[in-house]
Order: C-alpha cells, then sequence, then structure tokens
C-alpha cells in the first residue's frame, strides 16, 4: 500500500478535528497569518464527538444540564440523578456526510441505579470510517479495507449529598486505520478516566420553581496511543469542561434551560521550532528539534496535563483562545415536547469551528427521541448538515428508598 494512501485513511480519521479549517484556510490565504495558528491535534478525536442528540442540539452543552442515558459523555457526576431506575439510550450519525457517504458514528449507553445514591452505567462508541481502497505505487487495487475505532465505558456514579454527586468511568480505547493490509502502521489503544463533578440546587424565580447547576468532568485522562513506534505516540484528547445550567419555570406546563460549557483540551500546545526555508526542523548536537518558543510537547501524561496551562508560545492570551464556548437553550412543553438552540465557538488560531444548531425532543410514556442538526458558519465546512438521532428509553420510576445520606 502506498504512504498515499496510508496519509488518506489517517485523513479520513482526522477531518472532523479543529484543525482541518485552519489548514484549508491556510492553503486559500496562503502563509499569512499562518504562525498564530497553532491547533492542537491528538489522537482518537472521535471520544470527544458529541454522541449524543439532547446535547448537539444545544451546541454541545451537557456538563450541568439534566442527567439523562448519555450522561457519562458529559458528566458522569449526573448519573448518581437520574429519575429512573434503569434505562438506555442508541444514538447514530452519519459523519462527514458533505465529503463521504459511509462514515458514521454510533454511541450506545445505558445505566442501572443500585439505590437512591448510587448508580452504574455502561456505554460503548463506534466509528466506522468507511470503506478504503488500497492502491500500490501503480494504482493497483490491493483491496478494501474498513478502518475503524471503538470505545468501552464502564461508571460509577454516587451522590455525597441531596445535591452533590461524583462520578468515575474506566474507558477502553481501540483505533483501526489502516485495517490487516499493511505493515506500516499497526491498531493502537488505550485506557483512559472520566471524574465529574455536579451540583444541584432548588431555587425558586419569580415564584416558579427552577432550578439551578453546576458541573465539571476531565474527561480521557489516559495513556498515549501509537500506531508505530513509542517515539510516535500522541496523546488522546484529555478534555477539561466546566459549565452551568439554569431550568427556569414559566408555569405549571412550560420550562427553560439556559446552559454555558467551556471546554480547554489538557494536552501540550504546539511550540514555536526554529525551521528552514523548506519547512524542514533544525535540530541541535543531540537531534533534538530546536525549540524557539513555547514548550517541548514531548512530555508523560501529567506533565503534559498540568503544563497545558502555562505552555502556550504566546503566553496567557494564546492559552485564552484554547477555550472553547458551547450554550445553548431548551424548552420543555409538559415534559413532552423538547425545542433546542445552540451555538459552539472556538477561536480562529485554534481551529475556527464556529457553528449554530438546532434540536427537537419528544416523549412519551418510558420512550424518548430526539433529533439535531448542525448549522457551520462556512457552508464548505466538512460537518455542514450534520444530523445526529437519539433513541431513549427509561422504566420504573425511582422510589424513595431507606437509603439516607449524610
Amino acid at each position: 500500500m502506498t504512504t498515499t494512501t496510508i496519509k488518506r485513511i489517517l485523513l479520513a480519521s482526522i477531518l472532523s478535528l479543529p484543525g482541518f479549517m485552519v489548514s484549508a484556510q491556510t492553503q486559500v490565504t496562503g502563509q499569512e497569518g499562518a504562525d498564530d495558528r497553532r491547533v492542537i491535534t491528538t489522537a482518537v478525536p472521535f471520544v470527544s464527538f458529541a454522541p449524543d442528540s439532547r446535547a448537539s442540539g444545544m451546541g454541545d452543552a451537557g456538563v450541568a444540564t439534566s442527567p439523562d442515558a448519555n450522561s457519562v459523555h458529559w458528566n458522569n457526576g449526573k448519573l448518581a440523578f437520574i429519575e429512573h431506575n434503569y434505562g438506555a439510550s442508541l444514538s447514530y450519525s452519519p459523519w462527514l456526510g458533505k465529503i463521504v457517504d459511509d462514515m458514521s458514528l454510533t454511541y450506545l449507553s445505558g445505566y442501572y441505579k443500585l439505590d437512591r445514591i448510587q448508580t452504574l452505567g455502561l456505554s460503548m462508541r463506534y466509528f466506522d470510517l468507511g470503506e478504503i481502497h488500497l492502491t500500490d505505487l501503480e494504482g493497483s487495487q490491493l483491496g478494501i479495507e474498513n478502518p475503524r475505532e471503538v470505545a468501552f465505558d464502564g461508571t460509577y456514579s454516587r451522590k455525597l449529598t441531596e445535591k452533590i454527586g461524583i462520578g468515575v468511568t474506566a474507558r477502553y480505547i481501540w483505533s483501526n486505520l489502516v485495517g490487516s493490509g499493511t505493515n506500516a502502521a499497526k491498531p493502537a489503544s488505550s485506557f483512559a478516566v472520566d471524574l465529574g463533578f455536579y451540583y444541584t440546587n432548588p431555587i425558586v424565580i419569580g415564584g416558579k420553581d427552577s432550578e439551578i447547576s453546576f458541573g465539571t468532568a476531565i474527561t480521557n485522562i489516559g495513556q498515549k496511543m501509537t500506531y508505530g513506534t513509542q517515539s510516535d505516540a500522541d496523546f488522546i484528547p484529555i478534555n477539561l469542561r466546566v459549565g452551568t445550567a439554569l431550568k427556569v419555570g414559566l408555569d405549571a406546563f412550560n420550562s427553560l434551560t439556559f446552559a454555558l460549557d467551556l471546554n480547554k483540551l489538557m494536552v501540550p500546545t504546539p511550540p514555536i521550532y526554529d525551521e528552514n526555508d523548506d519547512g524542514s526542523r533544525n535540530q541541535d548536537n543531540n537531534g533534538n528539534d530546536i525549540i524557539l518558543k513555547g514548550k517541548d510537547p514531548n512530555r508523560n501524561l501529567m506533565a503534559g496535563m498540568f503544563g497545558s496551562f502555562t505552555d502556550a508560545p504566546d503566553g496567557f492570551s494564546e492559552e485564552m483562545q484554547e477555550i472553547m464556548i458551547a450554550t445553548g437553550v431548551e424548552y420543555w412543553y409538559k415534559e413532552l415536547f423538547a425545542a433546542r438552540l445552540g451555538y459552539f465557538y472556538e477561536n480562529k488560531n485554534k481551529g475556527g469551528r464556529q457553528y449554530m444548531t438546532l434540536g427537537l425532543g419528544f416523549r412519551y410514556q418510558k420512550f424518548g427521541i430526539d433529533f439535531s442538526y448542525l448549522v457551520p458558519g462556512d457552508n464548505n465546512h466538512p460537518l455542514a448538515e450534520t444530523i445526529r438521532f437519539s433513541l431513549l428509553f427509561n422504566f420504573d420510576k425511582a422510589e424513595a428508598q431507606d437509603t439516607t445520606l449524610n
């Protein structure tokens, strides 16, 4: 298989990364401003893709919204506050439909309440990259491969008080971007952990029952991944998410929820290297790339995570550019019908993803269905017209038990 084919396979996986639009803009506008664009890229970005339609309809905001079967992705600390004894959700999204017609993201999640304060969750995420036709240097067909990635999660969530919950998730990630047709790369895997915290408090606004919530989650804390040698290992998308949500009761039948999430990748920022005119990097006497500004990104897990707040070459101003903003609003009528609107913003120097989202939801007894639709600021964006579908099932409304909280 040719190197070009391998690059095509890798490109299929990273098209959804924030750097895709920056690269395209740089090609169109030339190198002007390119030095300011230091996009953080990671292995297995699919574990960060918003999987469900509810949060997707709210601009990918979900760390502090009310809990549901998909809480594991957004904040596992919420799961202990879910109101039913057990349930599940199945979400599906055709991926990059503007470019290909056989990529998709599928997310299956479920939960089971052990008692009033403890909940277990299981989930599986499957990213199908579609068929890749392999060729040799002469263009002869070598076969067809189907690159794919998958992640399995196990979650424990617990109430500490009637207002505070925490959660921990163990995750196994497996990625095969080249199938079995080449020795140039091999499948990669990693183990990761999520930690979540959730606070919710009922309040009264204008004489109406309302609720304010706060949440924070650090997701995908795990070892680096490599498809070749360990020297080529990349960080997985360790992410810090902090946010709040305010649910306002309008009357006995109508409510509005306003949500805001702030996200930052806790992985090293690319430094500025000493380069030749042809783009190759100059090296010191030890064979290491010479860094003009910033810090060496080849660090261990803990140094990479905590150093990610102070390693941007342009200092604090650039660190602030790395914060992504997700905001949304959700309207409910009698807990039967929902309408959602959201917006996601990322600085142009860090990826430039900026899009609106729309969503609808319906509930009937123990069954629910949600839809979301993504509207990017640039119609040529590969994520344009992304649609997500989610089915939800909740069973046996939880009854108060004898278990008490300290």
